[in-house]
């Protein structure tokens, strides 16, 4: 044991000391992945982060920023030439232009690179002199992370999860009694198994606007151009004792399932999840607690369960000299934190800790870093605090998004213990006992940026530092 630690004591330092020379000598790259389920702002998040890399002057939190060790910053072509680019310019006009609005969100892969000229600190950088190191960011709907857990599941377990949450679910009314109306046993008749795919995605789409995060299969949610195809036409059915007959409906959409993990999940993570490096998974937090405790419940359900498909940990030196990868840091980043008064952040952030408690546990076991954060990729409010019947209220004022309007908001207070929310949503609770929480959808406010700043945000310098300021230095 002894001599065994010693070996890995010296293979380490190897390791560590090989890491350092070789990108001195090269130009490193970063991979990070975003990806959030609906709603939760993806594509402003990318906007805002690289044009906030590109101009620096809202970045005191990113030390390579504030230190001046980024000398420069520009977009180049991206090293995956089969993957469309992200659209940031138009994205960023939408944003930034005379009359502001919130880009289309994507609804597939996208990529795109952006390079930092850095100087290095210490003796490397004195021999070396300033470096080039490569960010490139990989967009991925959430919805699709979520299939990775279907790697891992046959086609009975995969239906008796999904039957189970559609039981208590009022969205799944229709579709289960369309189900109870099929026979499964029957010879398979594809006006029948279409009929029943429309009748399970309509059930899929109204509890996403209910909003419950799993969802699955997530590509049923943004079909793309394989919608109609066998591969998405399928829906979870009851086991029946024993397996179906040869030809059945339920014996197809068994087949169906298995060919959807091999042909649309595998190669998703194949080329894209399996090369990131650190990850940031955006969650849209206020507006699960605003939906109630079973939109609550269900998103913590969905964040523990994907944390798996990240195989967190650091990549030991002959994984690495075979070709695979880990996620080595995981940011978890609770979005939207300008729709409450700053006063409430730590509240937020608290929220988002416990209900990531499992994942993040799992994950730091693994040797990965992780973080909880609530930000705002775009700041769209600005903060008030009013004297209500004797009571100080921290409040937002804000463009409504659908009228145009500008409104105050008091949304309600976040409690100061986390378990007030997570006990209730763990017990199935209908409604939460101590109050509301109002959410309003506000637009991005119009803004004359300064030159040499990018757009206002909260907190996005500290999730850029956590994500990519070790590898700055």
């Amino acid at each position: 044991m002894v001599i065994g630690r010693i070996a890995d004591g010296i293979v380490q330092g190897v390791e560590d000391t090989g890491a350092a020379i070789s990108e001195v000598f090269r130009e490193p790259t970063i991979r990070l992945g975003v990806t959030g389920l609906a709603r939760a702002g993806k594509t402003v998040f990318i906007t805002s982060l690289v044009a906030n890399l590109m101009d620096r002057g809202r970045m005191p939190g990113l030390q390579a920023a504030s230190s001046g060790q980024i000398t420069a910053a520009w977009l180049q072509p991206q090293p995956d030439d089969t993957v469309p680019r992200f659209a940031f310019e138009e994205h960023l006009a939408a944003l930034t232009g005379p009359e502001p609005r919130w880009p289309e969100p994507t609804s597939a892969v996208s990529e795109l690179r952006l390079s930092l000229k850095v100087q290095p600190q210490g003796i490397w950088g004195t021999f070396s002199g300033p470096r080039t190191v490569h960010l490139d960011i990989i967009d991925y709907p959430g919805e699709w992370l979520l299939d990775l857990e279907l790697l891992d599941k046959d086609y009975a377990a995969w239906s008796a999860d999904v039957l189970s949450l559609a039981r208590g679910r009022s969205e799944a009314e229709g579709f289960l009694a369309d189900l109870d109306a099929a026979d499964g046993d029957a010879m398979l008749d594809e006006p029948v198994a279409q009929g029943l795919t429309r009748s399970y995605i309509g059930y899929l789409r109204a509890a996403r606007v209910a909003g419950y995060s799993d969802c699955t299969p997530g590509r049923f949610l943004m079909p793309g151009e394989m919608e109609g195809s066998p591969a998405l036409t399928f829906v979870p059915m009851p086991a029946a004792g024993g397996r179906a007959p040869r030809g059945s409906l339920r014996r197809e959409m068994e087949r169906r399932y298995e060919a959807y993990k091999a042909r649309v999940v595998k190669p998703f993570f194949r080329e894209h999840f399996a090369r990131i490096d650190r990850q940031v998974v955006l969650v849209d937090l206020l507006g699960a607690i605003h939906a109630g405790p079973r939109a609550m419940e269900d998103l913590g359900r969905s964040m523990n369960n994907l944390l798996g498909a990240f195989r967190p940990g650091p990549t030991a030196w002959l994984t690495r000299l075979l070709g695979q990868k880990r996620v080595d840091r995981i940011l978890f980043a609770a979005t939207k934190a300008d729709h409450i008064h700053h006063s409430q952040h730590g509240r937020m952030t608290a929220i988002m800790e416990a209900l990531l408690r499992q994942a993040r546990d799992r994950a730091d076991f693994a040797g990965a870093k992780t973080r909880a954060m609530a930000i705002a990729a775009l700041r769209a409010t600005v903060e008030e605090t009013r004297e209500v019947n004797g009571e100080s209220l921290g409040m937002v004022r804000g463009r409504l998004l659908d009228t145009g309007k500008e409104a105050l908001l008091y949304p309600g207070t976040l409690p100061e213990e986390p378990s007030r929310l997570l006990v209730p949503a763990q017990d199935g609770a209908e409604r939460w006992l101590d109050g509301d929480y109002s959410v309003m959808h506000f637009a991005p406010a119009a803004r004359t940026l300064k030159p040499g700043e990018g757009p206002p945000h909260i907190r996005l310098d500290l999730a850029a530092e956590f994500l990519i300021g070790d590898k700055l230095r």
